[in-house]
């Protein structure tokens, strides 16, 4: 199967993807490298799930082209998909099943060996500390326990590239930093982390890199430190809102109104 050589594990490059008359994602380009996370940011209806959704194959681009792991995600889907994990934002869990039992099953449907999935179940269980609920049914599981185990289920295979679509959705603080937790440790081993949030704070403290997008096209991308230096703005929500403003006439009369700076981290 024809791979290409880079190091970039994520690039989109002039991607787009449209809806009768919509455009959802309208040709964005950026790139994820090894051991790096990277924050898609914006409002809703930015194009954040879309864009998601393209990379990991489940829609297909109107324009542009996008690979994974090397894969061109058009030519090369399931190539791509044996190198990702990805989790949606409304991932379910077949309610009657314990997240062992989950795991073993998305380990067979990857083709791993029995003896390996039984290795990488008992590594997951011990970094998810899913040990107190892991023969409990899913149906019985609390959101912060259903989440972990949905990340695990998508960690299985071990896959170098991680897309996250709003993984802290939801969940309380102990639950977020857990799992924030859990993609700095990916980082740090090497992944390529993509993911998306609502929850500025969190993009700030994890982030090596962010895309702004507002109504499918990325306005800004680059480091908390360069999007505060190019918007002249002290917190990213302030960032997000100028950024947002200058193509917005409903956000720039917002943005007007706000002080200097803003309690709440949030779009």
């Amino acid at each position: 199967m024809h791979r290409q050589v880079e190091s970039r594990m994520i690039t989109a490059n002039e991607l787009s993807r449209s809806f009768a008359d919509v455009d959802a994602v309208s040709g964005i380009s950026f790139h994820v490298e090894p051991g790096t996370i990277y924050g898609l940011l914006g409002p809703n209806g930015a194009g954040k799930t879309t864009a998601l959704r393209i990379l990991a194959t489940l829609l297909r681009p109107t324009g542009g082209q996008a690979t994974v792991a090397g894969f061109d995600v058009v030519e090369n889907p399931v190539e791509v998909r044996r190198n990702l994990g990805y989790l949606t934002g409304d991932t379910g869990l077949y309610q009657r099943l314990t997240p062992v039992e989950i795991l073993r099953y998305f380990g067979n449907l990857h083709g791993m060996a029995p003896q390996r999935i039984t290795a990488r179940i008992a590594e997951l269980t011990a970094a998810f500390q899913l040990g107190e609920f892991a023969t409990r049914r899913c149906g019985k599981l609390s959101t912060g326990q259903r989440q972990r185990t949905s990340i695990a289920r998508a960690m299985i295979h071990d896959p170098a590239v991680l897309i996250l679509d709003e993984p802290t959705n939801g969940l309380d603080i102990l639950s977020s930093q857990f799992i924030l937790q859990i993609l700095r440790a990916e980082r740090t081993r090497g992944k390529a982390v993509l993911f998306s949030t609502h929850i500025l704070s969190e993009a700030e403290l994890l982030c090596d890199r962010i895309g702004l997008l507002h109504r499918g096209r990325l306005l800004f991308e680059g480091s908390v430190a360069e999007i505060l230096h190019h918007y002249e703005c002290p917190s990213l929500p302030l960032a997000m809102l100028k950024a947002i403003a200058a193509v917005d006439p409903e956000a720039k009369a917002l943005i007007e109104t706000q002080p200097k700076s803003l309690p709440e981290p949030h779009l």
